[in-house]
């Protein structure tokens, strides 16, 4: 049986230039970037090549990507640095209810520290109001904190908009761009991002390696002490073979953007059209105006998500939901939620395909078969 994998928003498999390119780096370059000594020199070469093309596929400069473990560290530092960093101007940060929870989480443990967090409610297709976002912005808003692309439903945010009002306003700006870097053109200066997290693995890469983008002008608190490495802003040794393989995966997804987009919007359109051509009845989670072209999030009335889910693993078709499934029990969905409210049946029938490396369109049409197969003989 064919296993095909359709989670890609979840974690994406490594691209083979990518496993190449690290094999060679970590077969002939171990020394410590940190040292002076030819080894130190070689592994602190492939850093520096690394930070100056990543910042160039953003239009940043080099010195304004920081290595990280992945996106929650991203995140993290991002939300905890510019807090610590500009709490004497005001505690009042902006974000939205449908964050990835390495922001929800990190501004929660904000607000049991004395910071006052504004959550943003989204519209039925995912997207916030500016008008709401222009109410919330106050005198003593330190950070503003919204994703560029939502990982459940692929809705994309106003991200220039919120950057054009915030240019007259002394808050920061940082957007987790997890799922949109690397699918998405984006500008940091055009859209007036001060901060932005993005992880290597959502594009081929590396689990376990990302960068955050700060502006050279943010003062950014430190959350981990030890060495000086990344000029002082997180210590420990940089990962060389990972941070190689992020640059490879980078390169690989500048170059072929333009291709990939189209290619998913058609996988997006080939799957809707056998599921419509078997009489499924289904109805699409996200905005079709503003969406991630990877993402297709679809509720089937009549059905439950953990069945589903199960049914469709068995059939060979890796998928998933924004729910936390365990045994006998579902969390609902944050980001459902709050675009529909806690008693909307499409919290509990909502399965997200997402796009990726190696997918076909053969590939795609035959799970959208099995999904039709399972949809009529749970709801028959």
């Amino acid at each position: 049986m064919e296993r095909i994998y359709v989670d890609h928003a979840a974690t994406s498999p490594m691209h083979p230039k990518v496993i190449e390119k690290m094999m060679v780096v970590m077969n002939s370059e171990f020394g410590n970037p940190s040292s002076i000594h030819s080894f130190g020199r070689g592994a602190r070469h492939i850093i520096d090549e690394a930070r100056s093309e990543i910042a160039q596929s953003i239009g940043a400069k080099p010195n304004e990507i920081i290595f990280t473990s992945g996106g929650t560290e991203a995140d993290n530092h991002a939300i905890f640095g510019v807090a610590y960093s500009y709490q004497h101007l005001g505690k009042h940060i902006i974000t939205t209810q449908i964050e990835h929870h390495a922001v929800l989480h990190t501004c929660e443990q904000l607000e049991k520290q004395g910071f006052e967090v504004t959550y943003l409610p989204v519209d039925s297709e995912g997207r916030i109001s500016i008008d709401d976002f222009e109410n919330a912005l106050r005198d003593d808003t330190i950070l503003v904190t919204i994703m560029y692309g939502n990982n459940e439903v692929g809705t994309i945010q106003p991200i220039k908009k919120i950057g054009g009002i915030l240019a007259s306003h002394p808050a920061k700006f940082h957007s987790d761009a997890v799922q949109a870097f690397g699918l998405e053109k984006i500008d940091v200066n055009e859209l007036g991002i001060d901060l932005m997290s993005v992880s290597a693995h959502k594009i081929n890469g590396p689990k376990g390696i990302g960068f955050l983008y700060a502006n050279s002008d943010i003062k950014l608190a430190s959350r981990l002490f030890g060495g000086e490495q990344e000029r002082k802003r997180r210590a420990g040794t940089e990962n060389v073979p990972s941070i190689a393989g992020f640059l490879e995966a980078v390169r690989i997804s500048q170059k072929e953007m333009d291709k990939k987009k189209q290619e998913y919007g058609q996988f997006k359109s080939a799957f809707m059209k056998v599921l419509s051509d078997n009489g499924v009845e289904f109805k699409r989670n996200g905005s079709l105006d503003y969406s991630l072209p990877h993402v297709l999030n679809l509720s089937f009335p009549g059905t439950n998500v953990e069945a589903m889910l199960v049914n469709l693993d068995i059939a060979g078709v890796a998928a998933s939901s924004g729910s936390a499934c365990t045994a006998g029990s579902i969390d609902p969905s944050h980001v459902l939620v709050s675009m529909f409210g806690k008693d909307d049946e499409r919290i509990q029938n909502s399965i997200r395909f997402s796009f990726g490396l190696f997918n076909t369109l053969d590939q795609i049409e035959k799970a959208a078969v099995e999904t039709s197969k399972i949809v009529k003989r749970l709801t028959t």
